[in-house]
């Protein structure tokens, strides 16, 4: 852009030094660039004037022309409203104010015109409307009210400086009467005419000030292409240099791998596992550092599907390890894998924050001197004195539960080169958030369940039928099987009417007096969660009272039954993860969603989409539609979705268009150096867009 949209805001007509330091502190607008680029976040449609008589009450706002006849004030001194008998051809109808009595009233003049602006509402069979805007008709200001208002966004702060949305429009327009204005277009001609654009420059005028709806929509496509294909370019860019950096070791086929196929492998492999596991020996042959997200739902076999990469690297003569966020899931998959490596004649090991010193020793010891061949831990894997013999291949579990400098310490344990990288994520990632956040990760999804599992039944039960749901749990016990209750808190809360655990554990022991019962929750101590779980598992107990502690990393077979108390204070991801506690054996299993009868339109929504699908990219992508990229990935905070008006909810198609126009861009040009080119290099070098970090290290 020109060094006359660097101007510093105070220098604009109506602006001056005090008002652009409140511009600065409220809204971040320092220069016309950034004023110019302070959207709108809605429209009034003022492209058309209604009658009186054409007023549907409390549908939509209005925006009429007419004459005042007659101003009253109304009521005592401390409740006084001023009272305005507005009418046109067809009617009449009354204008309120109920602040500012005084200042209104000098304003008002009978029998002159005026156009009006506001929501409409009836009241014992009178039209009125409250708090309109109003303003004296000239031939000049009708003509401007036949457009698109642009409402923005404003501070309480600014507000109360007579900075609202009103003033912000005056400023807008004054940024535009410039002279100097000045735009540099950031993409090339040849883009603009491929993807049916307007420039940039007309997109920013409409935008503020569109003449109509076609071409605000215009100026809204133009600019959302502009923040989706600049990050995907910058993806796209990060993943060409990568490779050129980070060459990766060559594994060659392993003779351990057709002996787990051939001998050991517990169930037959799904056509999605061996396709991941195809393209996953592809990266692992490729000299090129593997860097890719395994997505699947609960159950889908994502960790033996691991094991099997694994098997590949150490047929190479190297290590692998496995880290989990947590001791429970750790354990799960030591045990889960330790009978195979048994079988196979292969070392592993479990390394937590509970591991005896004496053990701890031992196993770095194996570790140091290549003897292990898997070592399985939590976060006490990064710790310094973990040091491996020859790490080829690391894989994270629930890989967004770790911090970026965590995953980066393990992925810096090998001296020489970098180990290939698997993460793994229970949590189906929609696809428009995926291409966006892990762009520069290959992507491996397994969307098929293990043959011969049934489809969980999930139902919503309102507390009034408390006893029916007992009765219910009674029958699953009787048939040999187990139960969880899981609630959302550990205690009492007066703010948030939640069943607290404790309250919970002891109606349940009341319900079923002689069935052994577990409780678990987070602020338990890891040797007596141990000790609970332990329980539940052999089947000693039949009923497990819990906190969302049991979501991830708990596999239980027996387990048929997952009772969500208060399931209207979880989210959908949340909910379908404690759903996949179950439906891990052969019989039929159950989730159970309990709420009160009073519930928000939106937590219905939630408990409507877990009780229609089991699928968990279907009720990812509703998460997404509920509650927004930011809230689902934790990104609101972080800058990597700071998207001004793309929406990763409903622009899929123009994401997807953009990302395949950048692909196509670096495929051909990875340097930009085409004079075709220039202006998207010059705009990128600028680094406007925020850098994604994240899938530099997975």
């Amino acid at each position: 852009m020109s060094s006359f949209m660097d101007t510093k805001i105070e220098f604009l007509k109506g602006v001056g030094p005090a008002k652009a330091k409140l511009l600065n502190e409220e809204l971040g607008i320092q220069t016309y660039l950034d004023l110019i680029y302070h959207f709108p976040f809605r429209y009034e449609d003022r492209s058309h004037f209604q009658t009186i008589s054409q007023i549907i009450p409390e549908i939509d706002n209005v925006q009429i022309k007419g004459v005042i006849r007659k101003v009253e004030v109304v009521g005592a001194a401390r409740k006084q409203r001023l009272t305005a008998s507005f009418q046109d051809k067809t009617g009449q109808i009354e204008l309120v104010w109920f602040k500012g009595v005084n200042w209104m009233k000098g304003k008002l003049k009978p029998g002159v015109p005026y156009i009006v602006y506001g929501k409409p509402s009836l009241f014992q069979t009178k039209y009125s409307i409250s708090h309109p805007e109003i303003e004296v008709l000239t031939p000049a200001n009708e003509a401007g009210k036949k457009s698109l208002l642009p409402i923005y966004a404003t501070t309480e702060k600014l507000k109360k400086r007579y900075l609202d949305s009103k003033a912000i429009v005056k400023i807008m327009q004054e940024l535009f009467k410039s002279q100097g204005i000045a735009l540099t277009e950031t993409v090339d001609h040849d883009v603009l005419s491929k993807m049916h654009l307007v420039d940039l420059k007309t997109a920013l005028k409409h935008i503020h000030f569109p003449p109509d709806a076609e071409a605000k929509n215009r100026a809204l496509e133009r600019l959302k292409f502009d923040e989706l294909f600049f990050i995907q370019l910058k993806i796209f860019r990060e993943k060409s240099d990568k490779k050129e950096v980070h060459k990766g070791i060559v594994f060659q086929k392993s003779h351990l791998v057709h002996d787990f196929y051939t001998n050991h492998k517990p169930f037959e492999l799904t056509d999605s596992q061996k396709q991941v596991i195809k393209e996953i020996y592809t990266d692992l042959q490729s000299g090129y550092q593997m860097n890719r997200l395994l997505q699947g739902d609960v159950g889908s076999g994502k960790t033996i599907t691991a094991f099997v990469c694994m098997l590949i690297a150490i047929g190479s003569g190297f290590q692998t390890a496995i880290m989990a966020p947590t001791e429970i899931l750790a354990i799960q998959h030591y045990q889960g894998l330790a009978e195979y490596c048994e079988k196979l004649g292969l070392k592993i090991r479990l390394i937590t924050g509970s591991t005896k010193k004496s053990a701890r020793k031992k196993y770095l010891e194996e570790l140091a001197s290549g003897e292990m061949n898997i070592l399985v831990g939590t976060h006490a894997l990064i710790e310094n004195d973990v040091q491996f013999n020859r790490l080829g291949l690391v894989v994270i579990d629930e890989q967004h539960r770790f911090g970026v400098a965590q995953r980066a310490k393990l992925w810096q344990k090998n001296k020489h080169v970098y180990p290939h990288v698997l993460v793994m994520t229970a949590t189906p990632i929609p696809r428009t958030l995926a291409m966006t956040l892990y762009g520069d990760l290959e992507i491996s999804t397994i969307r098929e369940l293990p043959k011969g599992r049934k489809p969980i039944k999930t139902s919503h039960l309102y507390d009034s039928s408390r006893l029916k749901l007992f009765g219910f749990i009674r029958r699953e016990i009787d048939l040999g099987r187990q139960v969880y209750i899981v609630y959302p808190l550990i205690e009492e809360s007066s703010a948030l009417d939640y069943k607290d655990l404790m309250d919970g554990y002891e109606s349940i022991s009341r319900a079923f007096p002689n069935t052994p019962l577990s409780i678990l929750h987070g602020k338990m101590k890891s040797k007596d969660k141990d000790f609970e779980m332990d329980r539940f598992v052999r089947g000693e107990t039949k009923i497990m009272v819990a906190t969302t502690v049991i979501e991830v990393g708990v596999n239980v077979p027996n387990a048929s039954v997952m009772v969500i108390e208060n399931s209207e204070r979880f989210g959908l991801s949340q909910l379908h993860q404690l759903r996949g506690r179950v439906g891990r054996g052969a019989d039929q299993s159950y989730c159970i969603l309990m709420t009160g009868s009073k519930i928000s339109r939106e937590a219905r929504e939630r408990i409507g989409c877990m009780v229609a699908t089991t699928d968990g990219f279907e009720i990812a992508e509703k998460d997404l539609e509920l509650r927004g990229p930011g809230d689902l990935m934790g990104t609101q905070q972080s800058g990597l979705l700071d998207l001004k008006v793309a929406d990763l909810t409903t622009d899929g198609e123009l994401l997807k268009k953009a990302r395949l126009l950048a692909e196509q861009i670096i495929d051909d040009d990875p340097e930009l150096t085409s004079p075709s080119h220039t202006r998207i290099a010059k705009h990128l070098s600028k680094d406007q867009i925020a850098s994604l970090k994240w899938s530099a290290i997975s």
